[in-house]
This record gives C-alpha cells, sequence and structure tokens, in this order.
C-alpha cells in the first residue's frame, strides 16, 4: 500500500463530519486528483468499514432534510440505509426511512395499478420496514400492485422488464410477496418476466456473461458497438444485474425450482466482473470497451461489491479469489471517491449508457450511488474481522 493510499484511507476514517454541504458542491479533495494506480486487496477492519458507510450516510441525510419521492432513485438509496441500519442498530438510519415511508404513505408511484418495475422498487423498502414493525398495513400497496400483474387482467403478459435495471427494481419485490402470501405463483410470474427479458429480448450474453442494458445494445442494436467496434456493457446496468441475483437468491430457498439458473448468472457475472476490473478498484462505464469514457465509476462498483460480497458470503463465490477483488474494489472507492466529510463523488447521474451524465468527476453523486455504496458497505462488512 501507498503512503498517499495510507494517508486517504487514515483521513477518511478520521475526520467527521463538517455539515450539510449541499450536493453537488465540489468537497475537499484528499490529496491529488486520482490516478489509477493498483490498490491493497485486503479488507479494512469491520469497524473501519462500518465507520465510513456511517460517515457518508450521515452526510446525505444532514444534506437532505427531505427525505424525497418515492420513486425508484431514491428508494434505492433508501434500500442501502436499511440495509446499514442492519448491520449497525443504528435508530436515525430507520427513523430517517420510516419518515420517507410515511411521507408517501407506503405508495408506489403510478398507483397500484403500476407494471413499471422502476416504480416497485420502493416496496423493497417497505418490506424491509415491515420487517421491524410486522404491521401489514404498510404492504398494502406493493402486494396489490404485485398482485395484479400476477392475477389481473394482464396475467399473460410476460415483456414488462425490457431494461436490464427492472431486475433489480422488481424481482426482489415479487420474491418478498410470494413468501409473505406463501404463493408459488409469484415465483412463476417472476420467472417467466426475467426468462423473457434474459432469452427473447436477449439481454445476455452467454458468452460474455453480462447483461446489455435494453435492445439498443443487443448485437445489431442501434448503439450496439462503441467507435472502437466494441460491445456496450454498461456498468451500472450489470450492477443492477447482479445486485438483483443477489436480493433475490438471499429471500429464496435453494430447494426452489428456478434458483440454480439465479445463481448461475451470478456465478457468471462474477467471472466477467473478476476479468475487466481496473488496477485502481473501480469498473469502467463500459466493461466491454476500457477506452469509451474511461475513468473511475462509484454506482456500478458498487453494486458489484454488494453482488459479490454476499456470493462469497454464501458460499456462492470463491472466497480466495474474490475477497481481493471486492476489497480492491472498497479500498479504490474510499481512496478515490469517498471525501473526507462523507461526501461520495464518481457517481455516473441518471442514464442508460456509458455517455449518460458524462463527464463522471469527483463533484458529481447521487442518492442510488450512495444507497448502492451503502449495500456494498453492509454486506463486505459481514466478511470482515
Amino acid at each position: 500500500m501507498s503512503d498517499a493510499t495510507i494517508g486517504r484511507r487514515t483521513l477518511l476514517r478520521a475526520a467527521g463530519l463538517t455539515g450539510a454541504a449541499a450536493v453537488g458542491a465540489a468537497p475537499a479533495m484528499l490529496g491529488p486528483a486520482p490516478a489509477a494506480a493498483a490498490v491493497p486487496s485486503t479488507l479494512p477492519t469491520r469497524s473501519d468499514l462500518i465507520a465510513v458507510c456511517r460517515r457518508v450516510n450521515d452526510h446525505w441525510i444532514g444534506a437532505h432534510a427531505d427525505p424525497g419521492d418515492n420513486q425508484w432513485a431514491r428508494a434505492t438509496y433508501f434500500s442501502g440505509d436499511m440495509a446499514l441500519h442492519r448491520v449497525t442498530g443504528e435508530a436515525r438510519y430507520l427513523s430517517y426511512a420510516r419518515r420517507w415511508a410515511e411521507q408517501a404513505n407506503y405508495g408506489l408511484n403510478g398507483g397500484t395499478a403500476t407494471r413499471h418495475a422502476d416504480n416497485h422498487t420502493a416496496g423493497q423498502v417497505y418490506y424491509d420496514l415491515y420487517d421491524t414493525s410486522a404491521d401489514p398495513a404498510t404492504l398494502t400497496s406493493t402486494n396489490e400492485s404485485i398482485r395484479l400483474m400476477v392475477y389481473g387482467a394482464q396475467a399473460s403478459k410476460i415483456n414488462d422488464w425490457t431494461w436490464v435495471d427492472a431486475l433489480h427494481m422488481a424481482m426482489p419485490v415479487f420474491a418478498r410477496v410470494a413468501r409473505f402470501r406463501r404463493d408459488d405463483a409469484y415465483l412463476t410470474k417472476m420467472f417467466g418476466l426475467y426468462t423473457h427479458t434474459k432469452k427473447t429480448t436477449r439481454l445476455y450474453d452467454y458468452p460474455a456473461e453480462l447483461w446489455y442494458r435494453d435492445s439498443k445494445f443487443v448485437p445489431g442494436g442501434s448503439e450496439s458497438t462503441t467507435k472502437n467496434g466494441k460491445p456496450v456493457f454498461w456498468s451500472r446496468g450489470n450492477g443492477w444485474a447482479i445486485a438483483a441475483h443477489a436480493k433475490t437468491l438471499g429471500l429464496l430457498d435453494a430447494t426452489e425450482t428456478r434458483w440454480p439458473e439465479y445463481r448461475a448468472n451470478l456465478q457468471g457475472v462474477a467471472r466477467s466482473l473478476a476479468r475487466t476490473q481496473r488496477s485502481d478498484g473501480f469498473w469502467n462505464v463500459n466493461l466491454g470497451d476500457s477506452a469509451d469514457y474511461p475513468g473511475p465509476e462509484t454506482s456500478g462498483t458498487a453494486l458489484f461489491v454488494f453482488g459479490l460480497s454476499y456470493g462469497i458470503r454464501v458460499g456462492l463465490l470463491d472466497r480466495a479469489t474474490y475477497l481481493p477483488v471486492v476489497a480492491r474494489a472498497w479500498n479504490g472507492m474510499v481512496a478515490t471517491a469517498g471525501q473526507a466529510d462523507g461526501f461520495l463523488g464518481y457517481v455516473q447521474g441518471v442514464g442508460h449508457k456509458p455517455s449518460s451524465s458524462q463527464p463522471v468527476t469527483v463533484t458529481k453523486t447521487a442518492d442510488f450511488g450512495v444507497g448502492a455504496f451503502l449495500l456494498g458497505g453492509s454486506e463486505l462488512s459481514k466478511l470482515a474481522s
């Protein structure tokens, strides 16, 4: 480990919050502009991991007195907030999530009739909150919306999920409702939607073991190659995919008939990620072309940390092979994207491809990126001592 890396990590651990800095304001850098220097492949201690997560979350909460709307981006943040609550027991994180959910009356964007996966993301958090209260009223809107997809007038429709992000937004909700209702029809429906996305829409590339974002990027699609003639495998899109598989596998019994296919996909994506990681621990915004908008990007990297860490913890991924991968990713994010006051930079903004929301810089953050970081750090802390 270089002296510069040690210095940045020590500062980030030691520094407290400097206040609710405005999102988008240029944070104080911890040293020079980052270069693609190698980072250590050993994990920090569990206490150091959690301290960094707490600092990042405390900064976000301090900067956002209004917890925000119930759409996918903010719901992804709250999925991370609740993950951190589960590993720390911090009451403030739970209270903030409850305030967010109550502000939305535990409802879904688009109402119960919505079939749009993005609108179902909030249901993940409502179920997390249900786990702390056992109040079924918190699940009314979520359960009814998913019931309509399974048993409603369009029950045979399976082409709703036309973009890879949808897997993360909706699959864990289907799995939670299936468990709550004790009804396998929800898992059957989920697998039908998943299979249509994966095989009929052809968003999963079996030889590459990576996901395309949507049909425009499938071979022959209008945006299927970069200017260098290489494929476009959007980093965050694959982050959504591996996180979806990790969350869903964690909600299913290993005896569930579709479980092996979900497991195989997590393992396949993991193999590709091990091959495409940068020396600084990050992944490029395009996993298929390292020259296509190169540079560090936090949201995809954080989602990979979450999915890979889950796979290691439950024995689906070899610890000796993948622990150095997630350790490098975490150390890289902390050294480069994490600032002393808890601001988290290098988050690619809302988009659907490598060129979206460019340039990705140290001053760029977003709610879903913070949520992904909290998910990754909370899961990784379970592997640390």
